[in-house]
């Protein structure tokens, strides 16, 4: 299908926000608006959410993606995921302006932008489905636990890990006090002063961040605060759930981890209206073609089921 782009600039708490939607000939009646993850802008690492937007406004599907304040073109001072929800509510009020024939809304994210699509989704009836990839429920025991669970085991693997060792130039003083500390970490100690900071999930997670609002109650009292809050999030929104992981992220195995120790989480996960999906080879940010077209496939072919 026939499809144009418009460059959209609008008001949220008197600062501007500039977007770019992708408009079919046709809208469906259910369009979908890319939450960006921190910090990024609306094109996306490798153009994902660009490429994102024209996949699917081609199948007939409408696609806002936008700066929220503090990214890219946007006015206002720079905030974490957890501060977005007046960016999306302005947000969606645009795309409906631009795009009439848009009636419901599925929030789109990637990291903490999927967490942030979470947190927002309950509280605008607008809103009937989200699509969450490699959702980001970090915690420094959380953290720590994965990185021993997964980071190690595949190390282990790689050739150039053993070439240092056979050549003499492996910092074996530098691993265990790594190691040492990941240990002191997963097991709820601080860590030693001079332990090495533990691998990132990938370069454009974002670090922790204190929750300025009230936090609401977390139905399982053995998760840790932002995995609670994600569950209880997920818990009110009513809507369909696609749920996209992959198999080569250090933040996907923290948060299948995080699930496989709740059962609250498992079973929420469980119900028929959420439909899970997984890339084992892919990266964080599905960087090589063929996991960004597959991630592309399904989330048109999950929004055209319901």
């Amino acid at each position: 299908m026939q499809f144009e782009e418009r460059a959209l600039s609008f008001d949220c708490g008197g600062d501007c926000l500039f977007g770019v939607a992708s408009v079919p000939a046709q809208p469906a009646e259910r369009g979908v608006v890319v939450v960006v993850g921190g910090p990024q802008y609306r094109g996306g690492s490798h153009r994902q959410f660009t490429l994102l937007a024209r996949h699917l406004a081609a199948q007939g599907i409408a696609v806002l993606r936008f700066d929220y304040r503090g990214m890219g073109d946007a006015e206002g001072e720079q905030r974490d995921f957890e501060m977005v929800a007046e960016d999306l509510r302005s947000a969606i009020g645009q795309f409906q302006a631009t795009v009439p024939a848009v009636r419901e809304v599925v929030l789109w994210g990637l990291c903490d932008g999927a967490s942030a699509a979470l947190f927002y989704a309950a509280h605008d009836a607008r809103v009937q489905g989200v699509v969450l990839l490699n959702p980001w429920v970090r915690t420094e025991g959380g953290l720590a636990k994965a990185t021993l669970k997964h980071y190690y085991r595949d190390r282990l693997l790689q050739p150039a890990l053993w070439k240092k060792i056979f050549t003499g130039q492996f910092n074996y003083g530098a691993a265990l006090r790594s190691f040492t500390g990941l240990l002191g970490a997963a097991s709820g100690k601080p860590a030693p002063q001079h332990a090495a900071a533990a691998p990132t999930a990938a370069p454009s997670s974002p670090p922790p961040v204190v929750h300025a609002e009230p936090k609401p109650r977390i139905s399982d009292p053995d998760l840790p605060p932002l995995p609670g809050r994600m569950h209880d999030s997920l818990a009110a929104f009513q809507g369909k759930v696609l749920l996209i992981l992959s198999g080569a992220d250090l933040t996907a195995q923290e948060f299948r981890d995080a699930v496989k120790a709740s059962r609250p989480w498992q079973k929420l996960l469980a119900a028929p209206r959420v439909t899970h999906r997984e890339l084992a080879q892919a990266d964080h940010t599905f960087s090589r073609r063929a996991w960004r077209d597959q991630v592309a496939d399904w989330t048109g072919e999950w929004m055209r089921s319901w």
